[in-house]
């Protein structure tokens, strides 16, 4: 198992290393901690360009010597340049070179401190990507020596959030953490267009919980049945009159990771984030992992 960690080659950023760390460390691997320098065309010895170029290789080279800085000797890793068109492509050539099962890489600098942003880079390796891809919120931090200690899966009551539920299991169970499943459901104060209307609603929001618990009880019954079976952590339905007072009132524990599946709606083998996981992603307060469709499937078989 390999992970790819994909540094900014214009800023230090601690929060993805920090992830990085703590990921490794619970699937005990290592690491490929990489800067992608975008390529510039045509290239002329002596030309502007080439002084350009050597400026962002020598600041790409200290963006990695603070990534060994920060990682030290807790997880093996091994430190490189890539040059690629842009860092989307680059990050995908390596995950496929280096056979990965995951890219790392951290949130834009727009995002709230404890939260997730995507930049242009980010967004568009999220739809293009062949292997799940960890995103660690702003300013993330974790304890020395720290692992996963939790894997909550999204569950939205379709097949494919079921496959990303099981496929989450068998990660679980790999590096010794519980399952937990989650749902999220926001109900605005001002639905409906009297006292009447938003009572619909409530009892509307409250139906479809009944339903996604009996759900997931059935899922997790399947999941204890499992030959490597993880601790299970049950099931946490929030809603709330936001996504971020629905998603805080699951409560969350520090070595904590939200799995999100992508949307049907996109290429089978890609992941696309609908509109519901990318609010579930932008309010999350812990790291998510975003899975492509067809990765989860394949766990589940």
């Amino acid at each position: 198992m390999t992970l790819i960690v994909g540094l900014d080659p214009a800023r230090r950023s601690t929060a993805v290393l920090h992830l990085a760390g703590m990921l490794a460390r619970a699937a005990d691997t290592d690491l490929v901690v990489a800067v992608v320098l975008p390529q510039t065309w045509p290239l002329a010895a002596g030309s502007a360009d080439a002084e350009w170029r050597g400026y962002t290789r020598d600041a790409a080279d200290l963006v990695l010597d603070h990534a060994a800085a920060v990682l030290g000797d807790t997880v093996p890793a091994e430190y490189l340049l890539h040059d690629a068109s842009s860092a989307r492509r680059g990050l995908a050539e390596l995950a496929d070179q280096r056979d990965a099962d995951l890219i790392v890489i951290g949130s834009s600098t727009s995002a709230p401190k404890g939260r997730i942003a995507l930049g242009p880079e980010s967004d568009a390796l999220l739809h293009a990507a062949a292997v799940p891809v960890a995103i660690a919120p702003r300013g993330f931090r974790s304890a020395p020596g720290a692992v996963v200690r939790r894997v909550t899966a999204a569950f939205r009551g379709t097949e494919s959030s079921a496959d990303l539920v099981l496929g989450a299991a068998d990660v679980a169970a790999r590096i010794g953490a519980e399952l937990r499943i989650a749902s999220f459901a926001v109900v605005p104060p001002d639905s409906g267009t009297s006292g009447a209307g938003l009572r619909v609603e409530e009892n509307i929001a409250q139906e479809w919980a009944d339903d996604i618990g009996h759900q997931a009880a059935d899922l997790l019954a399947e999941v204890s049945h499992l030959a490597s079976a993880p601790p299970l952590g049950g099931t946490v339905i929030g809603m709330g009159d936001t996504w971020d007072a629905a998603i805080d009132r699951v409560g969350w524990e520090p070595g904590e990771v939200l799995v999100v599946g992508s949307s049907s709606l996109g290429p089978l083998a890609r992941v696309f984030l609908g509109s519901h996981a990318a609010k579930i992603v932008r309010h999350s307060p812990v790291p998510v992992v975003v899975v492509p469709r067809r990765a989860a499937a394949l766990d589940r078989g």
